[in-house]
């Protein structure tokens, strides 16, 4: 109740209250958003908790674009310095993980584009031991053998994609973001997304074809 025994809330212009309820809900859905919104304030805790949750799967994601754990464990800090960073410019109008991804692409693109991408076989043998670690038991020692040749044939084969297609399928088949999240992360169309992942997974029938 205001001063004129009025309900405060029905004073509020209805846009306006769209525009709040709009804004609570968002953060009810987006706890991420939330934390993020304490950073932003100097709340250190939260940003504990935010580095906590999302660390792995960050560096998971970096992974799968450079191919050496020891780069996107490195990359990965690197994003989290800048989510710090630039804490005081974040705006929940997306979901963090949106935004988190967004800076983990462009530092992953970055680094691929600046050529330091050379494969080596330390990274090969750490994609290896990746795999043998969570290998399916039920499998027989030839049934993984051809397993585990046949996603090295596939890995090496995403990795000949341009580097924003690369990214693309990345956070389609492994991160399973939709096509609004990548235009998002990407700042591109949707129609631009849906573009590159149709030249990607056309490029990528075509050179696995052999393996259908």
């Amino acid at each position: 109740m205001n001063s004129d025994g009025m309900d405060s809330s029905a004073a509020q212009p209805s846009w306006e209250r769209r525009v709040n309820n709009g804004e609570a809900a968002q953060r009810l859905l987006d706890g991420d958003a939330e934390l993020m919104l304490r950073v932003r304030e100097g709340d250190e805790a939260c940003f504990t908790v935010l580095l906590e949750r999302h660390r792995n799967a960050v560096i998971h994601f970096l992974y799968r674009m450079v191919l050496n754990q020891a780069v996107a464990e490195e990359l990965a800090q690197d994003v989290f310095l800048r989510v710090y960073r630039f804490r005081r410019n974040y705006e929940p109008t997306a979901k963090f993980t949106t935004w988190l991804f967004r800076i983990a692409t462009h530092l992953g693109l970055n680094w691929i584009r600046d050529g330091r991408h050379e494969k080596t076989q330390e990274s090969l043998d750490q994609e290896q031991d990746g795999a043998r670690q969570v290998r399916d038991r039920s499998r027989t020692v030839e049934q993984e053998m051809v397993y585990q040749a046949r996603l090295r044939e596939v890995r090496q084969a995403i990795e000949t994609l341009p580097s924003k297609q690369r990214a693309a399928v990345m956070m389609h088949k492994y991160e399973e973001l939709g096509y609004a999240e990548i235009a998002n992360v990407s700042r591109c169309s949707e129609s631009a997304v849906k573009s590159l992942l149709f030249r990607a997974y056309e490029s990528l029938r075509m050179r696995l074809a052999h393996m259908a």
